[in-house]
């Protein structure tokens, strides 16, 4: 299959290289400026395009890594011109824009795959798989955290405009949302708190969301934009009425002494690490290839993503307000499949395109 990837910032070229170990071809890069993709193109012996014309001619998948805001009409025109559409999360930068990138999916009888990586990472998959066969009984109550740094550019910091992130509740604790609703099932309510919405011009940000699950289970939400770089920590306790599945990312290290790097030396977006020999990124393009190939249903559907996108919409409203934000009922979709049992995919393994 031919691969356009839209992006070449951190996920662009992540993305790239989990494409190409998965044995696909990528067929141009597009960025904004364009010249910001010749090297990575020269990298792998393709075209830097022009346009998103340009670039949809030439793929059969269109993987969009770009700014938030631009994901929905990218998508859309992909779509529309009959082309499968990998898009990083979140699907969308409202609502409105991700339910209309899945009718135009489904009109145009094209895939559509969410980029939401954490469920390939062991650890939230396997606890999903232990609540999910009932290891802990009913869940009761969840609690995750993910602390980072701010994210930073060289230029046009974009991920600090909710215009065009939404911000710390949209871009990062997002993550946290589709994993709560994963566990415990569709939510019912959503209450936010935020730094930003006391003081917009805080040099840092800190989101506390509850959410009351259809189940009556309770997650409390923890998401940090405020560590220094290059700090990322993530990190999760679920108790059911029959026991409890816990992780910290830091708990190996009894005591660790993290410094500010020097300018540079961290990505631009922070990144938690992973056991894995695999990266979940490889494991997650994968996935969605062997889906493409082999018609089969991937570990996140389109839905989630949509999903995912409404509760975190809803913890902005909530901040915004200071109320609680009631969801409308919404159909759960669930994959048990665990990440421990993906691995990277060879096109020997099936049919190709």
């Amino acid at each position: 299959m031919n691969i356009g990837i839209i992006g070449t910032g951190f996920m662009g070229t992540t993305h790239a290289g989990a494409w190409a170990k998965a044995g696909a071809h990528i067929a141009g890069f597009l960025a904004d400026p364009p010249s910001e993709a010749t090297a990575i193109a020269r990298q792998y012996g393709t075209k830097a395009c022009f346009n998103l014309g340009e670039l949809i001619d030439l793929a059969d998948v269109v993987d969009i890594c770009s700014p938030t805001h631009l994901h929905a009409e990218m998508a859309i025109r992909a779509a529309q011109a009959g082309k499968h559409v990998v898009c990083e999360k979140p699907l969308a930068l409202t609502v409105e824009q991700g339910e209309a990138m899945l009718q135009a999916c489904r009109t145009a009888n094209v895939k559509l795959f969410v980029a939401h990586v954490v469920r390939y990472f062991p650890e939230y998959s396997l606890a999903a798989a232990q609540v999910h066969a009932g290891k802990i009984g009913k869940v009761a109550t969840a609690e995750y955290r993910r602390l980072s740094y701010r994210p930073k550019k060289p230029m046009g910091n974009w991920f600090l405009d909710e215009e065009k992130s939404g911000g710390i509740l949209l871009d990062l604790m997002i993550h946290d949302f589709d994993i709560a609703r994963w566990i415990a099932g569709d939510v019912a309510s959503v209450y936010a708190k935020k730094v930003t919405s006391i003081n917009k011009d805080s040099p840092s940000d800190y989101g506390e969301v509850i959410l009351t699950h259809v189940s009556g289970a309770l997650s409390h939400v923890s998401g940090a934009w405020a560590y220094p770089p290059p700090v990322f920590r993530t990190g999760f306790e679920i108790a059911g009425d029959g026991g409890l599945i816990q992780h910290d990312s830091e708990a190996e290290s009894p005591i660790e002494l993290l410094l500010q790097q020097e300018k540079g030396e961290a990505p631009d977006v922070g990144l938690p690490a992973s056991p894995l020999a695999e990266s979940p990124y490889d494991l997650e393009i994968a996935d969605f290839y062997r889906c493409l190939q082999r018609g089969t249903e991937p570990l996140v559907h389109a839905e989630d993503g949509l999903a995912a996108l409404k509760i975190a919409r809803a913890a902005m409203e909530s901040a915004r307000i200071g109320e609680v934000v009631t969801l409308s009922s919404s159909s759960t979709s669930f994959n048990i499949q665990s990440a421990m049992d993906l691995k990277p995919y060879s096109p020997q393994e099936g049919g190709s395109k």
